[in-house]
């Protein structure tokens, strides 16, 4: 009867909307990065989430650009202009400018680009307080001259409109290539270094979440005789009820007792896990010399001696002296807004503290080394 046909089978074309990702460790992202998508600012910082020697490097950098005042002409507006610095709202739960540039540098380093506003108290006399924009809220473009640069605030619509008072925003671009608006993160080129060295990470996890929790294969072969190849089925099934019962005892013990020609082993006993020391290493001294840090300061304990030390130490003082550079032309535009605001007409300078104690170290024994010599050339009548 045709009702008892067979079916013919059917061929069918691959299911768009399946996951393809198999075994893959849980930041896809990065391993599917393509340059210059619109994603780039997500996959930073899921870089930072997935990396955390990038984060802690990006931390670290931040807060050793250290803190700043101002020094004016007029001892009385150089009061006012520090206390306002000190005192000024930012954001919602954050207190002083050094607290809004942090996150202003935090922000151009993950991302290339960075954007803050000077919030005018209602009367429009005063900074009322300084806040850092998301750089998903707005949109950068150039209006009529490449030289003119326009910020436009995105709708919940997606329509983008320009921002009433451009003068009252900030924005800073991190070595941005000539003829673009938008600047280059810190982390450029490290997602194909990362993705190698999360997929390693993975592996490790997997291979000891399959090694570790140890798995055993037990093995029950029968004698020749007829009478116990008759009960073989059932006399495997005891011995693997048993060994259930032993291996889920619990926190207390149990022994396993059995009869005939049993084999257990550990499955993957004899597998040697591949050793992850070298390709870990390389692919943290590549994201290591992108970030600038000295090793050291990110718990690395690579060899190293005293001399290379101190080079790491004027590498990274050099870096984080060209971050204060971009920061400046930020910090006063923001003390130009309040002196003008204020009425007060003075030149004032930014002044940086000590990166770190070794160099007010390092100057003092300068200064020293240098009083003595000129000591001794004014005891000998030695003139230069």
């Amino acid at each position: 009867m045709a009702f008892f046909k067979n079916k013919a089978s059917i061929s069918y074309s691959p299911v768009q909307t399946v996951s393809t990702t198999i075994n893959s460790h849980p930041f896809g992202e990065i391993k599917q990065y393509v340059p210059h998508c619109e994603g780039e600012m997500k996959l930073y910082a899921v870089l930072r989430e997935a990396v955390p020697i990038i984060d802690a490097a990006i931390s670290k950098t931040v807060r050793l650009v250290g803190g700043f005042k101002i020094q004016c002409e007029d001892e009385e507006v150089e009061k006012k202009i520090n206390d306002f610095l000190f005192n000024v709202k930012v954001n919602a739960t954050s207190q002083g400018a050094e607290s809004f540039v942090a996150s202003y540098l935090d922000q151009l380093l993950t991302f290339g680009t960075a954007v803050g506003e000077m919030v005018l108290s209602a009367q429009g006399d005063t900074i009322a307080a300084l806040y850092n924009a998301s750089l998903k809220d707005i949109e950068l473009t150039t209006d009529g001259s490449p030289l003119n640069l326009k910020v436009l605030k995105k709708g919940d619509d997606g329509a983008s409109t320009a921002v009433k008072f451009q003068d009252l925003l900030l924005v800073s671009a991190l070595n941005a290539a000539p003829g673009k608006i938008y600047g280059k993160s810190l982390l450029r080129g490290l997602p194909f270094v990362s993705g190698i060295l999360l997929s390693i990470y993975n592996t490790i996890g997997v291979n000891w979440d399959r090694v570790g929790n140890i798995r055993f294969a037990v093995t029950y072969k029968p004698s020749g005789d007829s009478g116990e190849k008759a009960y073989a089925k059932d006399r495997a099934r005891q011995i693997a009820n048993e060994w259930r019962k032993t291996m889920y005892a619990g926190s207390g013990t149990s022994d396993f007792i059995s009869v005939g020609d049993v084999n257990i082993k550990v499955i993957g006993a004899d597998n040697q896990i591949l050793d992850s020391q070298i390709p870990v290493r390389q692919m943290l001294e590549q994201i290591v010399a992108k970030l600038s840090i000295p090793p050291f300061l990110l718990g690395l304990s690579w060899s190293t001696t005293e001399k290379m030390s101190t080079q790491q130490a004027d590498i990274l003082t050099s870096e984080l002296e060209t971050y204060r550079r971009i920061l400046n032309s930020t910090i006063s535009k923001i003390c130009l807004m309040w002196l003008n605001l204020n009425g007060y007409f003075t030149d004032f300078k930014i002044v940086w503290e000590n990166i770190n104690l070794q160099d007010e170290v390092e100057l003092a024994n300068a200064r020293l080394t240098s009083a003595k010599a000129a000591e001794i050339e004014k005891r000998l009548g030695i003139e230069i």
